[in-house]
């Protein structure tokens, strides 16, 4: 609340709208003020149009290019009252269905009183000359509907909560929206707003809601739910979820534990007890976790003997490839062979890339059409270069998409519509969250193949599950496990320190050679230094390794050392402002011209064309990462390269990026570097751990050099403490198994 009394009031009449987003509402107007000065305004007000007034709230800010404006954090609007206002307003075409002409017979009629004669009396605006009794319904319902907003708007607005709420409200209740937000305002924190738990609860105990109403212990156990699947989880026990609401919003556990009772009656929550637990689900995670067990339950049990002679297969292969195989590759193949489903893990330097192409070509020798798949598009492309075969991520497989309410995510293809294959090959497996793992499952033919590569000793998925793991751990899915390291990387540093953190032991890492480096820096700041001088000069000048073939990697974004700041330091010495070089500032940051950047959040709906305009497609997805082409001042865009892939982004949608010549380890996962740098210093506990360096480590090709404290990762080794994720996948999959 303190930060509203620094608000400023701008008072004034919508003279022009220059830009709107139809989508949330952003828009860009020219203000005429009470003053008589004409002000540039940006704000979220929906249907905005000339000749109505407002009183905006907000602050004075410099634009580089546009000069003074005045940004609205929320607003006051009043419709027109005057009869030249509310022509103006009309014939802007604000309401669907009214041009200047039919503005112009409206007013002539009705004058000042317009806009409640098309409010509440459609029947009389039907007598105006021209319009029929169909669009005289069609204006007021357009028009309704505008004032429904608007009324919905200021009252979201009055409790100082984001206008985007408003507009998701009133998206799925319309004219019922106001109504049933003043009855239950925890409808704000659905799945279907998107609020968060806080922004409801405050218009709720401003509303004078009592605060241990059933409305906000429902809200809070389903907040609870949601908010642990970012930890992992699927499922929380029933005992915890009661305690954890309780402490949230300070009510007694029995009270919130007979909430949750109600919400598993009312089958918005599922529950079981499974391996004596008694776990509570969201219902789209118990669809999945249930469904994906079934699934590898009867994929493990199906083997194809018919008309193969392995051996004979294996053989073939050797010499077409020019190698032979190790025996634990070997196994691994009999595997892919014989049954419908197989898991692939091993660490750097064992073999599972030759493993990945061995068993491609096993399949084309088979007749088998193969599609090839990641989780990210950094780690498709890779599959890409060392199969020779084109690899989609997992999402672009499926064909993502957002549904026609712009709400949730889906899949186009699934149970009705499959994939045309008879088996696919998914790397990076340990990537993979359950409801990924499901839909890729449900969309798969009932007689594919199914072969998920990984390393089970990297970092889980940041979404909820263990499914890579849980796989291996259950015992009842073909593994294979390879350990020994091929004569090809014995001599790398890399491949063998890594081995050795994922055993529990300590590299030497004073030892500087070869192609792992350390260097000890024991304050933040002369980390950053070291870092940046190395990606902008040493490593440039000194092994001809490109500042864009760098990829610098942290456990954590805050912190000196945190990708946050080293992006700072880097933006300053790889690409400064200079004369021509347009950019953006947005927030703390300035998107500029030659920027490295990433996407952060999946975007199925977004377009790209590739330079030529030759081939386009939907889908940008999180952890891409591009070059900032061009920064459109006057039309307000910027466009990214994604390894061709050209996306054109509005200054609104600038929170889908963020700079990324530094990202943590957990964003790097999937992805392979010629150069890493890691930084290493004093950070959360949770994210030092030996999974975390383990995964840095390995993300580097040709090069690794840790700056920082190597005393921290020797504490990280010895910290091999996994957060424990509630899951049954494996206790399921298990028992389908009779185990």
């Amino acid at each position: 609340m303190d930060q509203e009394l620094e608000y400023q009031e701008l008072n004034g009449t919508v003279e022009t709208v220059i830009y709107k987003n139809e989508e949330n509402g952003y828009t860009v107007l020219k203000l005429r003020s009470d003053s008589g000065e004409a002000v540039t305004v940006v704000g979220c007000f929906p249907f905005a149009a000339p000749g109505e007034s407002m009183i905006a709230s907000g602050e004075w800010m410099t634009h580089s290019v546009h000069g003074r404006q005045f940004k609205a954090e929320y607003a006051q609007r009043f419709l027109p009252s005057s009869a030249p206002a509310i022509y103006q307003f009309l014939a802007g075409g604000s309401v669907k269905g009214v041009g200047p002409a039919t503005a112009s017979l409206i007013v002539d009629r009705f004058g000042d009183k317009t806009l409640d004669t098309i409010l509440n009396n459609w029947k009389e605006l039907a007598t105006v000359k021209g319009i029929s009794a169909a669009k005289a319904q069609q204006i007021s319902r357009s028009f309704r509907q505008q004032a429904g907003l608007r009324m919905l708007m200021e009252f979201v607005c009055s409790f100082g909560l984001r206008p985007i709420l408003a507009l998701r409200a009133y998206k799925y209740y319309g004219d019922d929206a106001l109504q049933n937000l003043r009855e239950n305002p925890y409808l704000l924190c659905s799945s279907l707003i998107g609020g968060t738990f806080r922004e409801a609860d405050e218009m709720a105990l401003g509303l004078g809601m009592g605060g241990n109403s059933k409305n906000r212990i429902a809200a809070a156990v389903l907040f609870e739910l949601v908010h642990n699947t970012g930890n992992g989880h699927c499922f929380i026990p029933r005992e915890k979820l009661a305690a954890v609401t309780a402490e949230l919003i300070g009510v007694e556990p029995e009270e919130a534990d007979a909430c949750i009772g109600e919400l598993i009656e009312d089958n918005q929550l599922r529950y079981e007890e499974i391996a004596g637990v008694r776990a509570c689900y969201l219902p789209a995670l118990y669809e999945a976790e249930t469904n994906a067990a079934e699934t590898f339950a009867r994929m493990s049990r199906r083997k194809f003997r018919e008309n193969i002679n392995t051996e004979k297969l294996l053989q073939k292969l050797e010499v077409q490839q020019g190698i032979t195989y190790a025996p634990d590759q070997r196994q691994t193949l009999e595997q892919a062979a014989s049954g419908q489903l197989m898991v692939l893990t091993g660490g750097p330097g064992t073999g599972k890339t030759t493993c990945i192409r061995a068993i491609l070509a096993m399949y084309d020798s088979l007749g088998l059409k193969t599609l090839l798949c990641a989780p990210t598009g950094r780690a498709a492309k890779r599959m890409t270069e060392v199969t020779g075969r084109e690899a989609a991520t997992v999402h672009r497989l499926l064909g993502a998409k957002f549904d026609e309410e712009g709400d949730r995510v889906v899949f186009t293809k699934n149970e009705s519509d499959r994939l045309d294959c008879d088996a696919v090959i998914l790397d990076e497996c340990s990537m993979v969250d359950i409801l990924l793992m499901d839909a890729l499952l449900r969309a798969l033919p009932p007689d594919a193949r199914l072969v998920l590569v990984g390393d089970a000793d990297q970092l889980p998925s940041v979404g909820p599950g263990n499914v890579f793991s849980a796989l291996i751990r259950s015992q009842v899915v073909a593994t294979g496990r390879l350990t020994l390291i091929h004569r090809q990387a014995e001599g790398s540093r890399i491949v063998r320190n890594a081995h050795m953190i994922k055993n529990g032991e300590y590299p030497n890492f004073a030892e500087n050679a070869g192609d792992f480096f350390r260097l000890k820096r024991l304050q933040g700041a002369s980390a950053v230094e070291t870092i940046t001088e190395l990606c902008a000069v040493r490593l440039p000048n000194k092994m001809k390794i490109p500042p864009e073939e760098i990829q610098v990697l942290s456990p954590t974004r805050k912190g000196e050392t945190g990708t946050l700041n080293l992006n700072r330091k880097l933006q300053e010495a790889l690409n400064p402002p200079a004369p021509g070089k347009r950019e953006k500032p947005f927030g703390d940051v300035v998107f500029r011209e030659g920027d490295r950047v990433m996407q952060i959040r999946n975007n199925y709906d977004i377009l790209w064309k590739n330079a030529n305009n030759t081939e386009a497609g939907m889908g940008i997805y999180n952890g891409d990462m591009g070059i900032l082409r061009t920064v459109d001042t006057d039309n307000e865009t910027l466009t990214v390269d994604f390894d061709g892939r050209i996306v054109c982004y509005g200054f609104d949608a600038l929170n889908e990026l963020e700079h990324a010549w530094a990202v943590t380890v957990h964003k790097a996962q999937g992805s392979e570097y010629r150069a890493v740098i890691l930084a290493l210093s004093g950070t959360s506990q949770l994210l030092m751990t030996r999974s975390v360096l383990y995964t840095a480590v390995t993300r580097a090709k040709e090069l690794l050099i840790l700056v920082g404290d190597d005393t921290l990762a020797m504490r990280m080794i010895d910290n091999y403490r996994q957060a424990r994720r509630y899951t049954a996948l494996r206790v399921r999959l298990r028992s389908l198994c009779g185990l």
